[in-house]
């Protein structure tokens, strides 16, 4: 068989197996593994370097319309950019709808937002923030079977959070037409009310954002939206969990049967309540995200539920805002109390050099497991499996050629727009070599040679990790 491309003497690692192979691909697919392949067309050595999937960064925010002066200073080019630099080769972000509008309207708008500027292929979630009648009769469900199976709902943020009546609406959806409901849970009034009383008493510095925040109120409204997905008899997927009080709460529902999933972020791992500041300064407003870092303890514990499968997913939550921008951190150009930041962090280009380095090399998990946190289980969630997510025939060739050396993490060198990392000056023992996209190379360890438009977008099947359908 003559092949476009073949990856010789690769280290293969997929979520369950690792093994010696070339990769023989042929228009943009896997086609062949196994050892002495025919020539290819091109070739590449990995010399014995481990090839995983490129990875499925399933919780990013790219170019999300936002209210003024806040602009996100990522869109689709400059975050697919730093996406294949960091080994990542699929992005799910979010077709976000605001209320009163149609929700087929914000699809519409974060399509030509998307076009032509993508450099690796991307689906989008969709964020149901008003579920009227017409929303959810009609839109929500013809949006479903188009391929958009998964959407997102808060329980906090005034232009965003859902009432339990309305939460009860939109998992019924879900449940009826076999799709994915993610839930940001944290209780709104209980960050409202400590709010007050942190600003009646001067309290408005970043690192004050953590005390209105702590791990109870995202216990609380874990707890709540479980027992909301019980009531439906649906399952949904807790994101960016943070800390002890949360996972206690899904621990509960899997001991009960209950078909609960959980996603945590880097930030969870490698950030503290104290990177959002010990004294009043503003430089704490970088690491301002929803739900906060915790302690050191809670790093443990996360650890933890990444190992024994508490942790379904590892995304980024990628929402990227400059520092020091009158449309990002500084509002107005100014620096504001905590309510008024916004929330959220860069990490597209990081998530899988942190989680490998400190993960896989660190010696804190298996290969298959990060294989399997990080682009395996994120395409089955969210309906792209096999097609992304693995490394086997009829799958795309979305590969990572990992190098195995010492990095350290410098803003100036990332290839997001962003104008800082919260892991600056981080050492790391990895760092992706090459990235395929669909057989083509566009990152060779030191240059990018993607090209905008080639991103494809991708119509997502029923996820793979739902159980079957039950009937009416």
């Amino acid at each position: 068989m003559a092949f476009d491309l073949v990856i010789r003497n690769a280290r293969v690692a997929t979520a369950s197996d690792t093994f010696d192979s070339d990769i023989g691909i042929q228009g943009g697919r896997i086609v062949q593994l196994g050892a002495g392949l025919d020539g290819g067309a091109q070739e590449i050595d990995a010399a014995g370097r481990v090839v995983t999937p490129g990875g499925v960064d399933a919780h990013c925010h790219l170019d999300q319309p936002m209210e003024g002066p806040a602009k996100m200073a990522d869109g689709f080019e400059s975050g697919t950019r730093s996406a294949a630099c960091g080994g990542t080769t699929t992005v799910i972000p979010f077709a976000a709808q605001a209320k009163g509008q149609s929700l087929r309207a914000a699809v519409e708008d974060y399509h030509s937002r998307a076009e032509g500027q993508a450099h690796v292929d991307y689906a989008f979630h969709l964020i149901v923030s008003d579920p009227t009648a017409h929303v959810l009769e009609q839109e929500l469900p013809a949006l479903i079977g188009e391929g958009y199976t998964s959407f997102k709902v808060y329980m906090t943020y005034d232009d965003l959070k859902l009432d339990d009546g309305q939460m009860l609406d939109v998992l019924d959806v879900a449940r009826r037409h076999g799709a994915m409901a993610m839930i940001h849970a944290e209780n709104a009034d209980c960050i409202e009310w400590l709010t007050k009383r942190l600003e009646a008493a001067g309290r408005t510095a970043p690192r004050f954002h953590a005390h209105a925040r702590p791990m109870l109120v995202e216990r609380e409204a874990t707890h709540r939206a479980i027992s909301l997905a019980q009531l439906v008899d649906v399952p949904v997927l807790i994101v960016h969990v943070s800390g002890k009080e949360a996972i206690e709460q899904i621990r509960w529902a899997r001991g009960h049967g209950l078909s609960v999933f959980a996603e945590t972020c880097p930030q969870y791992l490698f950030l503290t309540a104290e990177d959002l500041g010990i004294d009043d300064s503003y430089h704490g407003a970088r690491c301002i995200c929803s739900p906060p870092p915790r302690d050191k303890a809670n790093q443990e514990i996360i650890w933890d539920g990444l190992n024994d499968g508490l942790f379904t997913v590892f995304s980024s939550d990628h929402a990227p805002f400059n520092y020091d921008d009158p449309a990002g951190k500084k509002p107005g150009g100014k620096e504001v109390p905590f309510r008024h930041i916004p929330n959220g962090i860069p990490g597209l280009e990081t998530r899988l050099p942190l989680l490998y380095s400190e993960g896989v090399l660190g010696g804190r998990m298996t290969l298959n497991r990060f294989v399997e946190l990080t682009a395996t289980n994120p395409a089955k969630a969210y309906g792209l499996h096999p097609r992304k997510g693995t490394i086997a025939i009829g799958s795309d060739a979305d590969l990572v050629v990992w190098d195995e050396r010492d990095v350290t993490i410098r803003n100036a060198q990332l290839h997001h727009a962003v104008d800082y990392t919260p892991y600056e000056g981080m050492r790391l023992k990895a760092w992706p070599g090459l990235t395929l996209s669909r057989g083509e190379v566009v990152w060779d360890g030191k240059n990018f040679s993607g090209r905008a438009g080639r991103g494809r977008f991708l119509a997502c099947g029923t996820p793979s990790l739902m159980p079957a359908r039950r009937g009416e």
